[in-house]
């Protein structure tokens, strides 16, 4: 048998060196897929909304989403006043079924429903995880007092958990109008905030929903119910300008009005990790003793109106 020469055996080495590359583990980034549902609920239906709840989270199942979010009271619909004894309890058989389709399709789900309070009804937010588990129940802090929820009875405290390594806060609808509200979830620690939605007018809210994941370094996605003037379901990312200081559009999608269906959202978590590290919003560099007035309760003109305890 012939000897190989130097170079014979340096190009067979190369060629194993190689060989060897292909199969070294490449780490891929952590994404979380948000399916969100843009449709309308049918006022009092339970069962028929139950049923639509399940063929959307099959469907996001099936497109490799971790988690459906729904639009607001999407269990029993969103319609005012409702008597207590139409709201249901928080272990209500109907939730239970959820958690059990959660826990057969591998998919969470974020939805909404007018549940027992102590004495009224309350917009309650339950996230289920992928084996059917109620992680959180959050009930509607700022609820519209000025509107048909002033017999609704509000929230206490902003909520965060976690889902699959990632922190989790909810706003319900009008909870968006105020910035506390996801700045006491980004303190709280939550990365991304999921916003069941029900309401019209959305152009001015769809810009407070991107100064929100903007200011607080967080991922936000809201689900809206469809129809002229409202839908434009969406979600945006915190990273608004790369490494280099070049700006980005924090657009991740953005429905139309009146379109039903589920968008898909794709947030990059080790991105947005890698980015709430470095850049200086969030809770970096505020001047809390300089707050105080935010915990004065105390309303003055022009901001006074009918219904403020």
């Amino acid at each position: 048998m012939p000897m190989m020469d130097i170079g014979q055996l340096s190009n067979i080495i190369k060629f194993k060196f190689v060989e060897l590359r292909k199969f070294e583990f490449v780490e891929e980034n952590m994404f979380f897929k948000v399916a969100i549902l843009q449709t309308r609920a049918e006022i009092s239906n339970i069962k028929r909304n139950i049923d639509t709840i399940i063929c959307y989270m099959e469907e996001a199942s099936k497109n490799g989403a971790d988690i459906l979010l729904l639009p607001e009271c999407f269990v029993t619909g969103y319609e005012l006043p409702i008597p207590y004894e139409k709201s249901i309890s928080c272990d209500d058989e109907v939730i239970m079924k959820i958690c059990q389709v959660a826990k057969e399709h591998n998919i969470g789900v974020v939805l909404t429903s007018f549940t027992k309070g102590k004495t009224q009804p309350q917009n309650t937010a339950f996230v289920i995880d992928k084996l059917g588990k109620i992680l959180m129940k959050y009930s509607k802090v700022h609820t519209c007092d000025f509107a048909d929820e002033k017999d609704v009875e509000a929230g206490t405290e902003f909520k965060v958990c976690n889902f699959d390594g990632i922190k989790i806060g909810i706003m319900i609808c009008y909870d968006r109008e105020y910035p506390e509200s996801a700045r006491m979830l980004m303190l709280k620690g939550a990365e991304i905030i999921l916003v069941p939605n029900d309401c019209g007018s959305m152009k001015p809210r769809l810009q407070a929903l991107s100064t929100r994941a903007y200011e607080n370094m967080v991922g936000i996605a809201m689900a809206n119910a469809n129809g002229d003037n409202a839908g434009c379901s969406c979600a945006y990312s915190p990273i608004c300008w790369d490494k280099n200081g070049i700006c980005l559009d924090n657009t991740i999608v953005l429905a139309d009005d009146v379109s039903e269906g589920l968008y898909y959202a794709d947030f990059d978590m080790d991105a947005i990790r890698d980015y709430r590290r470095r850049e200086m919003m969030g809770n970096t560099f505020r001047k809390v003793a300089a707050y105080k007035e935010l915990l004065d309760a105390t309303i003055l003109e022009p901001f006074i109106r009918d219904g403020q305890e």
